[in-house]
């Protein structure tokens, strides 16, 4: 449809050009024909049809290029409001939205791409205030709380129970500040896709009990029930990405597991991919909060506060690293009924 639309148009344009050209050549044959009978000249036929020939070719010329002008103009006017919308763009004022009034497709395809792409970064924009928001939230409140204890230190009268009590909280506030540091690094480089991806050959089983066994100091003092049933399975994968999977999504369990909980750990083949689930007996998660809990420092329990609470970004990060994998996520849970984490991903 559209090849016949351009087809047409240039036919309307030759024949324009022609009906253009032979206008001209006529008007020039009238003009010397007066001018001749007007002063009476008589020239030879050749002399004449070489006049006739030049005044024609200058006519059409002088048509043609008013005509540029016009068209020109008429482009540019077209064009101008978009030219001011890139400009307001480039000052980075993103809420710009132009009329689409072009029934040219050119034009119309054109203003459809600026609108999208001020929609576009408008949205970037607001991501980014709402992560500089959250990063600034997340820092001053552990900074507070160090400088507020330290200043607290500075009194001679402070007996040395609530020195060590006040030394061990700046401690622990130190070691949150530094983890989120470390998280928001981890999760600015997947997210750049610079970090080192070297998949290799191992037994991922051997890596899950390796990681439960880790944990254990964290779900004893719980008095945990962990239940770990892996099938031996070998994967080609990240080791090092992937053990940042378990461990995040391990220490979760553990820490929203109430005392005398229960945690299963499960790995089994489905198909040509290899599925790790996790679950806990913890209180589970609202399906409100469920479509969130992979975005950055986003947290289902807004009870937990400071360093108990955690930094938002675990999930995050693991969601990254599932990806990066070419693999999947999910979670069931609701609330009071625990939840499951599915780990999906390829075997090769």
């Amino acid at each position: 449809m559209r090849r016949a639309h351009s087809r047409l148009w240039g036919l309307f344009w030759t024949a324009f050009v022609l009906t253009l050209v032979g206008s001209a050549f006529t008007a020039a044959f009238f003009v010397t024909s007066f001018f001749f009978g007007l002063t009476r000249l008589a020239p030879p036929p050749l002399v004449t049809q070489l006049v006739n020939s030049f005044l024609g070719l200058f006519l059409t010329a002088l048509v043609l290029w008013s005509f540029s002008r016009f068209f020109r103009r008429q482009q540019l006017n077209a064009f101008e409001p978009i030219l001011q919308a890139l400009e307001r763009i480039a000052q980075g004022d993103f809420s710009i939205r132009l009329e689409d009034e072009h029934a040219d497709g050119v034009l119309s395809n054109l203003v459809a791409s600026v609108n999208k792409m001020a929609l576009g970064l408008d949205q970037m924009e607001t991501m980014r205030q709402e992560f500089i928001s959250n990063v600034s939230h997340e820092i001053q409140s552990p900074l507070t709380s160090i400088r507020g204890f330290a200043q607290a230190l500075h009194d001679d009268t402070l007996g040395a129970e609530d020195r060590r009590h006040y030394l061990d909280i700046i401690e622990l506030e130190s070691r949150r500040l530094s983890r989120l540091t470390d998280d928001l690094l981890k999760l600015a480089s997947l997210e750049a896709e610079q970090v080192k991806f070297a998949p290799r050959p191992y037994r991922l089983d051997k890596q899950l009990r390796s990681v439960v066994l880790a944990c254990e100091p964290q779900w004893r003092d719980k008095a945990l029930a962990v239940d770990a049933v892996l099938d031996e399975i070998s994967i080609t994968a990240d080791e090092d990405l992937l053990s940042q999977v378990w461990t995040n999504l391990i220490h979760n369990s553990i820490k929203f597991t109430p005392e005398g909980g229960a945690i299963r750990v499960r790995l089994h083949r489905r198909g040509d991919q290899v599925a790790c689930r996790v679950a806990d007996t913890g209180p589970g998660i609202a399906p409100e909060d469920r479509v969130h809990i992979f975005e950055r420092f986003y947290k289902a329990d807004k009870s937990r506060t400071g360093a108990e609470g955690g930094s938002g970004l675990g999930l995050s990060i693991v969601k990254k690293i599932v990806d990066l994998h070419r693999g999947e996520i999910e979670v069931e849970s609701g609330e009071g009924q625990g939840a499951v984490f599915t780990v999906l991903l390829p075997l090769e």
